[in-house]
């Protein structure tokens, strides 16, 4: 037996945890980002200043993008190694929430720690405590109940056993992690308890591969074996799985289209002959005309997001089936599907000897090459695309007042998709991509290639704007050696990137590419393609009849970031672009390319609708017409 405090029983208890896939095995929790406040500095800070163990303890400067950072660092590993978050209590423990639901929704496993009220009471109402007058019980930790995979509280030291063993079942799932979330009473955290020396003995997870059934293998079989142009789409649960080169054998082998989801994007390489690119809403031309004529689509380890089946109407084919390969039952139940629950590298291995047994070959000949060829031609003008008087006219019947007023504000400017593509064939091919929110993810899906596996770490399971630069740094402890890029918009810049002062303080360089388009234009683009006005969505002054559509406000984010210690750079012509990405290879510090960006820029459409909900009555022609517009693609649409 030991006897020692609840926080020093836990630091030692995530000492002492591994995990162990496909017989390698590894350390699992790295450290502890935390934002010490008075509810958690006393106890568990207590316990990493008197004895870290091999924890490393990392300062973050927001609670949300500390544990964004940490959600990152899960992916880039592969989800097989952690770094836990704490935070003192009320407002502290808020600030994780909406990290801990971007975590969930990805299957990306987070550990988090907020400390709680007082167990015992004694102080109530302690400083920042939450108040239900209906209940003491209710704190402001409930709040992270629905948006974790679990979630306890440490009411007595003795508690902090079972809760952390399930903590550890939850982070190692391979079907079901996400966050999870064990609140720590204060006055517990430095409660001492005569601990049994069993509960610190090395634990080692095996992380397993789930080995489908016989009975549900031959169900998608059955079904693949009748398809004339099948189509297989390649989730984040590919990547997770490590099957990027089997999936891409097995497409090759039997023929099939191949496309991937945001997830699952690097998982397979964008040069293979089958890979047409990303699909759905955010996808490009190729994928999605195969999309619409096949008549057997394979989910292998995705959830089948709206954006990926454009709102469930991008599989136009009327005898279209599905089949799924998932290790989430949930999932694989998406779309009415004929399931195989499995991990997908074993899964498809299996399915290869099935179909091989049977000489099976798709009726496909030149479609995927041709699509594949006309998305090339596609892909040349949008990375010549820049900013001249051709351009103005295209978009000037809707727009006629920003781009005008923005290139005259900054003396110039450079189209967003030339940008992309100039940084794509300018940077390492194993550089990490990190990316999350507004137009930036749908570019990205259609025109960047990754010809590395996973350098790609696009957030679009949530779209949780600030992810961007808190990821950058995660990818980055997880991969020093690797360069990494964060592509952010404007507005995702203002809403978070305080951890770009956390990179420069441990010594992580990340290159943050900031594409300045004066607003949130994803949604500008959005609420002006259907009738809306300009309302709130550009970064405009109060204009003199008291409505937001005065002045663009020029914004100097190059400034800014320089007195933090980054190395900046402003570009608004591709010349300054070409000197600038040159130029921040050569640091050793963290930098930033102010990126003046011509607003409505970005590429849009190939052939994907979106479900929005659109104002069914309105006194205004272009609502009217836009909701019309959605009925008329609601009808070509599967029902749920």
């Amino acid at each position: 037996m030991a006897i020692m405090t609840t926080a020093q029983a836990l630091v030692k208890f995530l000492n002492n945890q591994y995990v162990s896939f496909d017989g390698k095995e590894t350390r699992f929790v790295d450290g502890i980002f935390t934002v010490f406040g008075h509810g958690i500095v006393c106890g568990l800070g207590q316990a990493l200043d008197e004895d870290p163990g091999e924890l490393k303890v990392y300062q973050g400067k927001n609670e949300q993008g500390m544990a964004h950072t940490a959600a990152s660092f899960a992916k880039q590993h592969n989800r097989r190694k952690i770094i836990a978050c704490s935070s003192s209590i009320g407002p502290g423990a808020a600030n994780m929430i909406t990290a801990a639901a971007t975590a969930t929704v990805n299957n990306v496993p987070l550990l988090l720690f907020p400390a709680d009220t007082f167990s015992c009471r004694q102080p109530d109402p302690v400083l920042q405590q939450f108040e239900q007058s209906h209940s003491l019980a209710i704190t402001t930790n409930d709040a992270y109940k629905p948006v974790c995979r679990y979630w306890d509280r440490v009411a007595r030291p003795e508690h902090l056993m079972s809760a952390m063993i399930n903590a550890m079942r939850v982070l190692t799932d391979t079907a079901n992690t996400g966050a999870v979330c064990i609140s720590l009473c204060q006055d517990v955290e430095g409660e001492s308890y005569d601990f049994p020396e069993s509960f610190f003995a090395k634990r080692v997870h095996k992380i397993t591969r789930i080995n489908p059934s016989d009975d549900e293998l031959q169900d998608i079989a059955e079904i693949i074996l009748s398809a004339k142009k099948p189509l297989l789409i390649a989730g984040g649960g590919v990547r997770y799985s490590e099957a990027g080169k089997t999936v891409e054998d097995f497409c090759e082998k039997f023929n099939i289209a191949l496309a991937e989801t945001q997830n699952g994007k690097s998982a397979v390489l964008s040069s293979h002959s089958h890979n047409l690119g990303g699909v759905g809403v955010t996808g490009n031309l190729a994928a999605n005309r195969i999309a619409k004529d096949a008549d057997v689509v394979i989910g292998v380890g995705t959830r089948f997001s709206d954006f990926t089946t454009a709102s469930k109407s991008l599989y136009q084919n009327p005898d279209v089936k599905f089949v799924t390969i998932n290790t989430d039952r949930f999932d694989a139940y998406k779309l009415d599907a004929v399931k195989c629950v499995g991990d997908a590298k074993l899964t498809v291995e299996k399915l290869d000897k099935i179909l091989s047994g049977k000489g099976y070959k798709t009726a496909y000949t030149t479609e995927i090459a041709d699509a594949k060829a006309d998305w090339a031609k596609e892909m040349e003008i949008l990375s010549a695309y820049s900013y001249d008087e051709n351009f103005e006219p295209l978009i000037k019947a809707r727009y006629e007042k920003t781009i005008p007023e923005f290139v005259d504000m900054y003396k110039g400017a450079v189209t967003q998709t030339a940008a992309l593509a100039y940084i794509r064939n300018n940077i390492a091919d194993d550089a990490i991509a990190v990316a999350a929110a507004g137009s930036l993810p749908g570019c990205m899906q259609r025109m960047w290639t990754s010809d590395v596996r996973d350098t790609y770490n696009m957030e679009y399971g949530y779209s949780c704007m600030g992810y961007e630069i808190a990821g950058a740094l995660g990818s980055k402890m997880a991969e020093p050696d690797r360069e990494v890029y964060a592509f952010c918009g404007d507005g995702s810049y203002l809403m978070l990137h305080s951890e770009l002062v956390t990179s420069i303080q441990e010594g992580k360089k990340i290159n943050v590419l900031l594409f300045d388009n004066a607003g949130f234009g994803c949604i500008n683009n959005l609420q002006m393609s259907n009738g809306i006005g300009n309302l709130a969505t550009e970064f405009r002054k109060r204009d003199e009849n008291g409505q937001l559509l005065g002045d663009l406000m020029p914004i100097d984010f190059a400034m800014s970031a320089a007195g933090y210690g980054v190395k900046t750079y402003s570009v608004r012509t591709m010349e300054e672009l070409a000197v600038a990405l040159e130029d921040s290879k050569k640091q050793t510090v963290s930098t930033l390319i102010d990126i003046k960006v011509l607003p409505k820029s970005m590429t849009d459409g190939y052939d994907a609708w979106w479900h929005v909900g659109i104002a069914s009555t309105s006194g205004k022609d272009s609502v009217r017409n836009a909701y019309k517009n959605k009925s008329e693609n609601l009808k070509k649409a599967r029902r749920y």
